[in-house]
């Protein structure tokens, strides 16, 4: 493990920008309908529940990442194949994330650019940071949420002002009942962003103040899922449920749309480098805590020298996870069941359920 700390406003920061990611410009829940925004709360209560099974492991193992403790807790064999295999799953996320900014600024900003050419220097510019280490990456983070919040701001006010606003797209309220809005909301959007969270249990050693855990992620929880449940809101109530299903990216159509006197337009630019920078660092943390995992695996002295290894396999998975665009959502929602929900959800309740069998066993025998 890195011996660096980080505040308790910087993991904040962090865990914010995380969680907003691509959710900001994708059909998040769109499958809900017109009450994606409620599938998007109702998912934010499904992460504090997640949350909750990574607190209790936290509390009972407060200095080691989670692939120290599921070696304490499955042994030592068995413990290391299936830490081996979050590092597996945090690097897939980490490409997905590089695919996703990399599609966004070739359809956009840079349409004769090919992937690689936007991949290579984002992904060098993540392990230029991780090099100088994580707390460089945290006090950065500090900086970028007020630009974003500056950024979300600006964006709002002149979509709100824009005459583009039609707010009873959203009506009627639950018009095809619950079933839609349960269905969105498990597995789908309780798994991305909010069970994706699971990647601090590798950082949240390094708080200064682990006292404060609870109410840090909590605090970034809530904020970022009302963040995106109204964003999702302002998505319908300018494109409506067909067009936000239409768009690949429908925030960057919302923001689009504005004229404002025939001077304010062409405002993609605001989602785009908000885009940059939620994805710059939720890739980079996917990475920071792959590679951990692969230090705390392997007993390695220092993590810098598999640094820029780490990142080429990035790349490499980036590019050819999918031919296009649209076979990479696919192939996304087809991992939900083989892939997210065991790694999420699954292992670590047969964590929390063996530490405690242990606990007790061992409190009954002594």
């Amino acid at each position: 493990m890195e011996k660096a700390k980080i505040s308790v406003i910087q993991l904040f920061s962090m865990m914010f920008i995380f969680e907003l990611g691509t959710a900001l410009v994708i059909s998040y829940g769109i499958t809900a309908g017109k009450d994606a925004w409620l599938a998007t709360l109702l998912s934010m209560g499904g992460g504090m529940v997640l949350f909750f099974i990574y607190y209790l492991l936290f509390r009972q193992y407060p200095k080691l990442p989670l692939t120290g403790y599921i070696r304490k807790i499955l042994g030592k064999y068995l413990g290391w194949m299936i830490g081996f295999l979050y590092v597996l799953y945090f690097l897939y996320i980490a490409a997905r994330n590089i695919r996703d900014i990399s599609a966004l600024l070739a359809a956009t900003t840079l349409t004769q650019t090919p992937l690689l050419a936007i991949a290579i220097p984002l992904v060098l510019a993540i392990c230029y940071v991780l090099y100088m280490g994580v707390e460089v990456l945290a006090r950065t983070s500090e900086v970028f949420i007020v630009i974003l919040v500056f950024f979300g701001l600006a964006g709002n006010f002149f979509v709100l002002v824009s005459g583009n606003v039609e707010f009873h797209n959203l009506l009627p309220f639950l018009e095809n009942g619950w079933k839609p809005v349960l269905t969105t909301v498990f597995p789908e959007t309780i798994i991305f962003p909010f069970g994706e969270m699971i990647a601090f249990t590798i950082l949240l050693p390094l708080l200064n103040k682990p006292k404060y855990v609870k109410k840090v992620w909590l605090s970034a929880l809530v904020s970022s899922g009302i963040t995106l449940s109204w964003t999702v809101s302002l998505n319908i109530a300018v494109l409506g449920v067909e067009g936000m299903k239409n768009a690949t990216f429908p925030t960057l159509a919302t923001v689009g749309k504005v004229n404002l006197l025939d001077f304010i337009q062409r405002l993609d630019a605001l989602v785009v480098f908000t885009l940059l920078i939620t994805v710059f660092f939720k890739a980079s943390i996917f990475i920071y805590v792959a590679i951990i995992g692969i230090t705390d695996l392997f007993k390695l002295k220092s993590h810098h020298r598999i640094l820029l290894p780490v990142g080429t396999i990035v790349i490499y998975l980036s590019l050819n996870m999918a031919s296009n665009f649209v076979e990479h959502l696919n192939e996304g929602k087809q991992m939900i069941y083989s892939m997210h929900i065991p790694m999420i959800l699954i292992i670590p309740l047969i964590l929390l359920l063996v530490s405690f069998l242990r606990k007790r066993f061992t409190k009954n025998s002594s």
